[in-house]
């Protein structure tokens, strides 16, 4: 095979996968279709658009999933940790960013790397004569992509709603009502606006979002399940009047300075732009209509005059059948040039979907070598996340997933532990045998 690798999507998933191909000495051409056509989620043509959130959750590597995936990732040299540190925003425990800056220089990167090629156009299916090719158009596949993948594959690829939450202007927030300060006083201690409501206030915001009118499903999205770990914050309420103080709205490691207690709910809201200017309400997601989204949460004290510079909104996601598909390369088993990365795969959320385009373009790039690159140990985050698309799950059951500890091998029984000693010994054990890993594969490149 001489190459070059072809990356379809400029997503998280492809601009990783590109970076990680290209650092390795290989030629991409990366593919993206905005803006020549566009999605109902993405607004600009920049790569790694952040389109749901602005937060990679939590950076703490010792006691979250999460933040061991965004270690590892460091140490393999991923572009996008790295511009995500870049532009950081306040975020207590996690690692928010700057949308617009952070999808800039991930742009400005693979545009100057003299090893990558942008072009912008639309991918039908990769051409018979492009010898490698990775698949990470992401859970917003163009209609015609998603149709050749199905009838090539002999799969119908299952789907799910992916909803937005609303963002709203800092300067229209009433911070009278409404306080800084983050749960247990964790990052700097004040990286949240919080919105309090009594038991009274809570039970009539309730009401009216249960009541408020909904985005209508047409009758081929009707049977469309949500995904679990973003679910709209009504559906959240429709199951019960607790549940939301025990979700989103939970006031638990807050004090509000007026009564100096604790809340009976919040709603927090989270910097969403380095000025500080635009304030994304989290955990808000939703599919209310537009004027029923103004009308409902501005119900919420601190926001009766909010300013949204974005309101809520939902889109369908496409995924595949990983485990059924898929080799522990990430290589189609029926067509082995073509590799998939990203949220198609199965992976749930920005960083996990990164993770994947960083192994696919490790992959990609081994092959051209002739140097196979061996996936990572299931013991570290890499690892127990390719293994879990790949032949972890029942492909009867399959569905998004986030990384989790629960997707790791246990600890030697000499090693056991429970709580959080348990999760830090899973966590220094994973990034032991990722350096090993790296190793490896440094050694196998050269």
């Amino acid at each position: 095979m001489t190459g070059p690798i072809h990356i379809v999507g400029a997503g998280l998933a492809g601009s990783e996968a590109a970076w990680q191909a290209a650092q390795a000495g290989a030629r991409v051409f990366l593919h993206e279709m905005r803006p020549t056509s566009s999605t109902d989620a993405h607004k600009t043509d920049g790569f790694a658009e952040l389109v749901c959130s602005n937060s990679f959750r939590s950076d703490d590597w010792e006691n979250n999933a999460v933040g061991l995936l965004h270690e590892e990732m460091r140490r393999a040299g991923s572009l996008i940790l790295r511009a995500g540190d870049r532009h950081r925003l306040p975020a207590g425990g996690a690692l928010a960013v700057d949308r617009d800056d952070f999808s800039q220089e991930v742009t400005r990167t693979l545009e100057q790397h003299p090893h990558v090629e942008i072009r912008r156009e639309i991918v039908e299916w990769p051409p018979e004569q492009w010898e490698s090719v990775i698949i990470a158009t992401g859970p917003l596949t163009a209609p015609s992509l998603a149709g050749a993948i199905r009838s090539r594959t002999g799969e119908d690829s299952l789907a799910f709603f992916d909803a937005i939450a609303p963002v709203v202007y800092r300067e229209s927030i009433d911070m009278s009502v409404a306080w800084m300060q983050s749960r247990y006083d964790k990052g700097d201690g004040a990286d949240y606006v919080n919105c309090p409501m009594d038991e009274a206030q809570y039970r009539a915001f309730i009401a009216a979002l249960l009541a408020a009118e909904k985005t209508e499903f047409k009758a081929w999205e009707a049977t469309t399940p949500y995904f679990e770990g973003c679910l709209p914050i009504e559906v959240i309420a429709a199951r019960g009047d607790e549940t939301l103080r025990f979700g989103p709205m939970k006031p638990v490691g807050l004090t509000d300075p007026r009564t100096e207690r604790r809340p009976h709910a919040v709603v927090q809201l989270r910097q969403d732009n380095a000025l500080g200017t635009l304030w994304n309400m989290v955990g808000f997601q939703t599919k209310l209509k537009h004027g029923e989204q103004s009308r409902v949460f501005r119900m919420i004290p601190g926001l009766e005059n909010a300013n949204f510079a974005r309101l809520g909104g939902l889109h369908r996601n496409t995924f595949i059948n990983s485990p059924r598909l898929l080799d522990p390369q990430l290589r189609l088993k029926c067509a082995r040039r073509i590799r998939f990365a990203g949220q198609i795969t199965g992976v749930e959320g920005y960083v996990e979907s990164a993770a994947i385009g960083l192994l696919a373009g490790r992959f990609a790039a081994g092959e051209l070598r002739g140097r196979a690159v061996q996936p990572p140990p299931a013991t570290t985050a890499l690892g127990a996340l390719l293994a879990h698309i790949t032949k972890g799950a029942d492909a009867k059951t399959f569905q998004p997933m986030n990384v989790n500890f629960g997707l790791f091998p246990e600890l030697a029984p000499s090693d056991r532990a429970r709580g959080r000693d348990r999760k830090k010994a899973l966590a220094h054990r994973a990034l032991s045998d990722l350096d090993m890993w790296l190793g490896h594969s440094r050694a196998a490149a050269e």
